[in-house]
């Protein structure tokens, strides 16, 4: 019974021998995401923050015909400036992120209690555009709010006749719900680290031991292929699961470090909600570690190997990808699925939402069954005679 634990032991010291290999695996691989979201995020929210409280510059051409629209402006901090002499040249060659035009008409039009159209232009797919267009569309929109209430007042009419629908909002987010949409990576993230943290060890073990023609000599020893087998599935679930522990508890400190306090948001992910995520997605562990070995199995040597299992790393990015073009809700087939099942669980738990005691079980009781079956076609493929020959 303890050949299975020789060999994970064997296994497990070889890989961290390889320095270059374990840091890879275990320090640049899970911490990179982590930190690199960190970095981001922190960038996006200090660069959004700025622009917030920064007053808004605006170019604005033909100000003398709306004098009172300026001055409405400037009174709510925006810095009007002198159009350029093309605007939409400007605009497209990103010296001037926005502009807003003023026809030389506006003031009759405005005089004769017609509607009085003003432009403003602006390039749709530079970044924070849209925040900069917003601020200047709500100052206008309430200039214009704030006169027709007046214009209908003068004739007598109640301004409130002309909102014969009131429109209030509420917003059943809450603040962790709303920063845990920063967070809608994390699953892709647990998940292709589940596969990433144990790939080349699976293919050490088996493609690569037999192209060094060392497969042979541990395979001949009087002691049942199984076991070996499960040592070395261990040895690369060990190392699989450690890459996801390191990814999780890095994001838990990392995300200690991120300004979102004046955006009203509370990312949360404590250690409760860690241990919870690693526990999820654990059972891809095993069954990363089958598959990798599995295909390690069946090529002729390291390289076909790691060019096959690169190719599979396609496969944890399918539910993401679904998720992303077609949101929606999980009904209780899903929290059964691998892949799928651990997407929509550690995406309920950094969004604070309550995940029941079943759909822990039917996630983590399937993907541990399904690690299972593909780690039984493992043993069976290890009983073949032609394993052990180097291609």
């Amino acid at each position: 019974m303890n050949a299975w634990f020789t060999v994970f032991r064997k296994e497990a010291m070889e890989n961290l021998r390889d320095r270059r290999t374990v840091m890879n695996s275990l320090v640049f691989g899970p911490l990179f995401g982590p930190l690199l979201f960190v970095l981001l995020i922190g960038f996006m929210i200090n660069k959004a923050s700025e622009r917030a409280e920064k007053p808004l510059d605006l170019p604005v051409a033909g100000a003398e015909h709306a004098p009172n629209l300026i001055a409405h402006l400037r009174q709510n901090g925006v810095v009007i400036k002198d159009a350029p002499a093309d605007p939409e040249k400007a605009v497209r060659d990103q010296d001037e992120e926005l502009v807003l035009r003023i026809p030389a008409g506006y003031g009759e039009r405005w005089r004769d209690g017609l509607p009085a159209p003003v432009e403003l232009l602006y390039d749709d797919s530079r970044q924070f555009t849209a925040a900069a267009v917003q601020r200047a569309t709500r100052l206008i929109e309430s200039y214009g709010a704030i006169h027709a209430a007046l214009r209908l007042t003068v004739r007598g009419i109640d301004p409130q006749i002309a909102q014969p629908v009131t429109v209030i909002e509420r917003d059943q987010s809450s603040a962790q719900s709303r920063a845990g949409m920063l967070l809608a990576f994390l699953p892709y993230m647990l998940i292709l680290g589940a596969f990433l943290g144990g790939m080349y060890l699976a293919i050490d073990t088996t493609a690569g031991e037999r192209e060094r023609q060392s497969l042979e000599a541990l395979l001949i020893n009087p002691i049942p292929r199984a076991q070996v087998l499960a040592g070395k599935l261990a040895a690369t679930t060990a190392f699989s699961l450690a890459a996801v522990a390191i990814s999780v508890f890095g994001l838990m400190v990392f995300l200690r470090v991120i300004p979102l306090g004046p955006l009203g948001l509370t990312l949360k992910l404590d250690f409760a909600s860690a241990c919870l995520a690693v526990l999820v997605v654990a059972p891809l562990a095993l069954l990363s570690a089958s598959v990798q070995t599995m295909v390690a199995a069946f090529s002729k040597s390291f390289r076909e190997a790691q060019t096959w299992l690169s190719m599979l790393m396609i496969v944890p990015a399918l539910p993401s990808l679904f998720m992303a073009i077609n949101p929606t809700k999980p009904v209780d087939w899903m929290y059964a699925t691998p892949l799928l099942s651990q997407h929509f669980i550690i995406s309920q738990i950094v969004r604070g939402e309550v995940v029941l005691p079943w759909q822990y079980a039917a996630s983590i009781g399937c993907t541990l069954l399904a690690g299972l079956v593909l780690a039984w076609i493992t043993v069976r493929i290890y009983h073949q005679e032609r394993l052990a020959i180097s291609g």
